[in-house]
């Protein structure tokens, strides 16, 4: 399936990575779950720390492998393909939260490279309403010999924009449809990767616009509206 830059709708399924459904992992259901729905694409990201409910607070052990953390699904796709897997998703999904978000999608890539367009817009304020520009790729992508989502955040610092955050993914898949999980005792892996961005849609634009040069291969970039509560910079020699 191809997605066309557009509006479009963004279905977000947070749950404990110890949660089970007919012997199986939840995430892992849903992510075979929206294969088989033919869905765009899907990526898990594996939370380091969180809780839900009532339930204790949940922080990262290295030595714990079998940690329960918070899991989140993120599948983006038109309102059609989103709305026919609900049902699914409230079936499977005992204990979590099932989240759905307008959202714009920028571009949709196989491999090939496409033109996406690019629209101005007035200049924003970083406090109050700004836009949120998510970049799904693999980790084995490059630019120019380095890895492709260090060259996405370099080029995001040159750019001046507010900052950036890169995501690995546990699992997912793209347009090829074929899953991708993260193995624990390999360092060579094609992990889905996520870089999240958030900053006045000026910047935004000039982001987009890079991107286009730097992506030759499959991806998925979207923007959605968000609001800024806070921004505060770290003081020199913080660690964050």
């Amino acid at each position: 399936m191809t997605l066309k830059p557009g509006p479009a709708k963004k279905l977000i399924v947070t749950v404990n990575e110890s949660a089970r459904w007919h012997g199986r992992s939840v995430y892992n259901a849903l992510l075979e779950l929206f294969q088989h729905k033919g869905l765009a694409g899907a990526t898990v990201s594996r939370g380091i720390a969180g809780f839900t409910g009532h339930g204790t607070i949940q922080t990262i052990n290295i030595l714990d492998l079998s940690s329960s953390l918070p899991v989140r699904i993120e599948i983006v796709d038109n309102a059609e393909a989103i709305d026919r897997v609900l049902p699914d998703v409230y079936d499977i999904v005992d204990k979590g939260l099932v989240e759905v978000q307008e959202t714009t999608i920028i571009k949709f890539a196989t491999g090939e490279k496409e033109a996406a367009p690019s629209s101005k817009g007035e200049l924003t304020r970083l406090i109050g309403k700004a836009k949120m520009l998510r970049v799904h790729i693999g980790e084995d992508d490059k630019w120019e010999g380095e890895p492709l989502y260090e060259a996405i955040v370099k080029r995001a610092a040159q750019l001046d924009i507010a900052g950036a955050t890169v995501y690995r993914g546990i699992a997912g898949y793209g347009p090829q449809k074929r899953i991708h999980r993260h193995k624990t005792l390999t360092f060579s892996s094609d992990d889905p990767i996520m870089i999240a961005m958030v900053d006045e849609e000026e910047k935004i634009n000039k982001m987009i616009t890079a991107l286009e040069t730097m992506i030759t291969g499959g991806c998925l970039i979207a923007v959605s509206d968000v609001s800024v509560i806070r921004y505060v910079a770290h003081a020199e020699g913080e660690q964050r």
